[in-house]
């Protein structure tokens, strides 16, 4: 209280001013409408600009929950898809299928869960994101793992409620992928150098490859479903020594800013993975 009076005496004469310039300005517009006029057009548009400055602030500190909305918005369209619903090749059924099937009694496939991106490393030979999301909530190891622009990589190790993803800017990551325009099919991988260049190899030099074609994933993938986003074509070199290019491709994803990702689900992972890695026997 001391110190508001010594406030107060200290700059009397200046607030004395500025108390008589607004009882002024009062008077004024109320004995002319002209003043009122103007006076409450500069009123209004001081507010007006205040209110929107006020807005912006609001808008950006609510930028999580609206990125959160947004990714479980995203999720749930993705599990409307058509794509994720698969007719079974055999018509006779040996034991009743509880699995999830559409109006056209296609079986679902791949599920779409949303997560949180809480780490994430670009700058080492081996990255990797960890996620907010683990088994209680439906994730396991081999699940891959897209952003909004493009595919991210594949989880390879799932605790309680955190799952760990190894990114594709891993030297060991490897992802099914093909050229959009002709479908030749080839591995992504990455050299370690640069985290916004990818490189697919083992792309036959039959393929007519341009810069800027598309790269989608490939059908022959058993972590990701087909046709979703790689990146675009940034270079292409023949090696001498094969009959393969060396593609550059630009990544879709900016690993740089993720924040949330979808986790997908595939149904058949575990009957696809088993058949393939069991040894064949000879006839």
């Amino acid at each position: 209280m001391k110190n508001i009076f010594f406030f107060i005496r200290r700059y009397f004469g200046f607030l004395s001013f500025l108390l008589l310039q607004i009882a002024a300005i009062i008077l004024l517009s109320n004995a002319s409408k002209t003043h009122e006029a103007f006076f409450s057009a500069a009123l209004n548009e001081a507010t007006g600009d205040l209110n929107h400055r006020y807005s912006n602030l609001r808008s950006y500190f609510s930028l999580k929950e609206t990125n959160r909305q947004l990714a479980e918005e995203n999720a749930r369209l993705r599990n409307m898809l058509a794509a994720n619903f698969q007719a079974p090749d055999s018509s006779r059924k040996a034991v009743t299928d509880t699995t999830l099937r559409d109006t056209l009694g296609h079986y679902r496939k791949y599920i779409y869960l949303p997560a949180r991106v809480i780490g994430n490393t670009v700058t080492l030979q081996t990255n990797f994101i960890t996620l907010e999301r683990g088994t209680q909530q439906g994730v396991k190891k081999g699940m891959a793992v897209i952003g909004p622009e493009g595919i991210v990589g594949v989880v390879v190790e799932a605790s309680n409620n955190i799952s760990r993803v190894m990114s594709l800017l891993h030297r060991n990551s490897k992802v099914s992928a093909m050229l959009k325009k002709d479908n030749y099919a080839g591995s992504i991988e990455w050299d370690g150098v640069n985290p916004y260049y990818l490189q697919l190899k083992n792309v036959s030099k039959s393929a007519k490859v341009n810069k800027g074609d598309t790269v989608l994933t490939s059908n022959y993938s058993a972590n990701f479903p087909s046709h979703l986003m790689v990146g675009t074509v940034a270079a292409i070199s023949a090696d001498p020594s094969s009959n393969f290019y060396l593609i550059k491709v630009k990544t879709a994803t900016n690993f740089f800013n993720l924040q949330y990702v979808n986790v997908i689900a595939n149904a058949r992972y575990a009957e696809q993975t088993a058949l393939e890695n069991t040894p064949s026997k000879n006839p």
